[in-house]
């Protein structure tokens, strides 16, 4: 894979794409583990539901916390703390004694995972701003390729009689490496004042534009999300092998959307693509839920993950044209909108699941997709300029 060529900072779009892997790769391996944990600590489909809220929640802070010291202390120390903490938090939830600690343990390993995201998003806006839509499709597809991966190793590997303990400590030794090399890497810092071309970093919180990008990325990534956390304990009446090919396939399919997107996504207005990418993925969730077969359902969640591809490297892409000197506030800012996302609903399938049930919960994945695209096709309408100057949709 060839990422966009720069002179020196290449090492750090290197780096940035294998943040990404471990982001992807080490995010699946609970929710590929469900069943196993769900029994290792006799909880139940809420139970999980608080861990991933855990978890979440702990991923925004990473990132709200990530993007304020990499506007005070530069890229570097947040990218390479993000790693040690991500590593640490793995090596705790692989040892913990009880279901307790197994909660604790997610606030480092969120934490670390959501500084990475905020800081590497912003990472490659800055490196490639010319190529703002390509660039980030392909950061994403590290991203896709790792969550692609971990169901697939995973099912096989605990079906082969590997303890799922293992699995978390081998990812922990494997990704330790990464923080090294990013605390020697050379970057933009990202480091800025409490000015930065004149508007207050606050003000931009409150940009009708930004606030609406904020809120597709969140439904987006509730949907995105809550079908990956939940699709192995979705299809509970099939063996634990084809449950996880079935994540694995949502996510080859969003890995193929992320590639294709890198390739001609620049191609086409970033709104639009994203637009009709997420009314694709809503309807394809629907056809999975509703399907009357197994092998219908997995191949609907394989289109679904398709058309998901696109959609949340090209609104960081839009929120990156429209501030082009703001990247690391921008990346960071869309990031906590994203864990927003990740927070209200897919902790909420877990209750859901035990009360109305799972099919009904994943019905809800469709519809958060499609207020995804309802909000994009507001945004991005055509504008008209006003006698003073500013302009209004509509």
């Amino acid at each position: 894979m060839r990422l966009p060529s720069a002179p020196r900072p290449a090492a750090a779009a290197v780096l940035g794409c294998l943040s990404f892997l471990l982001i992807g790769w080490s995010g699946l391996l609970v929710a590929s583990l469900i069943r196993q944990i769900e029994a290792a600590f006799g909880q139940t489909d809420a139970g999980m539901g608080l861990y991933f809220f855990v978890n979440a929640a702990a991923y925004g802070a990473g990132v709200l916390g990530g993007t304020e010291l990499t506007h005070r202390l530069g890229r570097r120390p947040v990218l390479a703390g993000g790693v040690a903490l991500a590593v640490i938090g793995l090596i705790v939830l692989a040892t913990a004694p009880a279901w307790p600690v197994f909660l604790l343990a997610a606030l480092p390993f969120g934490v670390g995972c959501g500084a990475l995201d905020g800081a590497a998003n912003g990472l490659i806006l800055d490196l490639y701003p010319s190529s703002r839509g390509r660039s980030l499709n392909l950061l994403h597809f590290f991203f896709s390729a790792g969550a692609f991966a971990s169901p697939f190793v995973v099912g096989r590997a605990v079906e082969g009689g590997v303890a799922w303990q293992a699995l978390l400590i081998a990812t922990a030794v494997v990704s330790a490496p990464i923080a090294l090399a990013f605390a020697r890497a050379s970057m933009p810092s990202g480091r800025t004042a409490a000015t930065e071309s004149g508007e207050p970093r606050a003000a931009l919180l409150f940009n009708p534009f930004l606030v609406a990008l904020g809120l597709a990325i969140a439904f987006y990534v509730a949907c995105e999300i809550g079908v990956s956390n939940w699709l192995v304990r979705f299809l509970a009446a099939a063996p634990l092998g084809v449950a996880t090919t079935a994540l694995t396939s949502f996510w080859a399919g969003l890995t193929v959307g992320r590639l294709v997107s890198a390739r001609i996504g620049d191609r086409f207005d970033h709104t639009a693509f994203a637009t009709v990418a997420s009314v694709a993925t809503a309807l394809a969730i629907g056809v999975a839920v509703a399907a009357p077969s197994l092998e219908l359902s997995i191949a609907a969640f394989s289109v679904a993950g398709l058309f998901c591809g696109p959609i949340f490297p090209l609104i960081v892409a839009v929120g990156g044209e429209r501030f082009p000197d703001r990247s690391a506030a921008v990346g960071g800012y869309l990031a906590t909108a994203a864990v927003v996302g990740g927070i209200t609903y897919p902790p909420v399938m877990g209750l859901l699941s035990v009360t109305v049930g799972l099919p009904a919960a994943m019905l809800g994945t469709a519809m958060l997709a499609l207020a995804c695209g309802a909000v994009l096709l507001l945004v991005g309408r055509p504008r008209r300029r006003l006698a003073g100057g500013a302009e209004t949709v509509t």
